[in-house]
């Protein structure tokens, strides 16, 4: 799946990743896809259910060896 974004939160923490994916969303346009990759297990609950909050798209969730990959399409 092609992003028109990546954002590297890894060996980052709560509440980090969750951060550093509101300031890559912010500089998208609506239908925009951003990537983030982060190895923060408790990032998966989090970063879903910012998802709901923002009203974004949440495409598809990847897990490789300890790096999860969120792939989110900007509302």
């Amino acid at each position: 799946m092609n992003a028109n974004l990546v954002v590297d939160a890894k060996g980052l923490s709560c509440p980090m990743p969750i951060v550093k994916a509101k300031k890559g969303m912010d500089t998208l346009e609506s239908g925009q896809i951003m990537m983030l990759e982060t190895t923060d297990k408790g990032s998966v609950n989090d970063f879903q259910g910012w998802v709901k909050q923002t009203g974004h798209e949440l495409l598809n969730v990847q897990e490789d060896n300890g790096v999860f990959r969120f792939f989110v399409k900007k509302s």
